[in-house]
């Protein structure tokens, strides 16, 4: 539970860090509360999305992924971002995702600073 938690917050801060760099990324609110509310809702969503779609998604492009030695990630790691906002929408939370080139940018970003903050923050095993 508490490596579940731990992934999370590293999830809800890599999305701000987007948000923050990134102006086609938004993430709105009334007041900060509700903006991080809404971020930690997202980062559910988008560990989901990450749980359930992307092994999926991967293996069916496994071709594609050995073929550019790994670069289609990219490409996967946008999807799953703009699945994410398309869910997000559909829930009436307030994250966009504006543009696929604007997912592969933001993928990267949150899948470094992810990583980053992982490597950081205490897991619970």
């Amino acid at each position: 539970m508490k490596n579940f938690l731990v992934k999370t917050i590293a999830n809800a801060g890599a999305l701000a860090v987007a948000v923050w760099l990134l102006d086609k990324i938004t993430l709105t609110g009334d007041s900060t509360g509700k903006e991080i509310g809404t971020l930690i809702l997202v980062a559910l969503l988008f560990g989901l999305v990450n749980f359930l779609v992307k092994p999926i998604v991967n293996l069916l492009s496994l071709p594609l992924l050995i073929l550019t030695l790994g670069l289609f990630t990219l490409v996967v790691n946008a999807l799953m971002l703009l699945l994410t906002s398309w869910l997000a929408d559909q829930l009436d939370l307030s994250f966009h995702v504006e543009g696929f080139w604007t997912a592969v940018l933001g993928g990267l970003i949150v899948s470094v600073v992810s990583w980053a903050l992982n490597v950081v923050l205490p897991d619970g095993d």
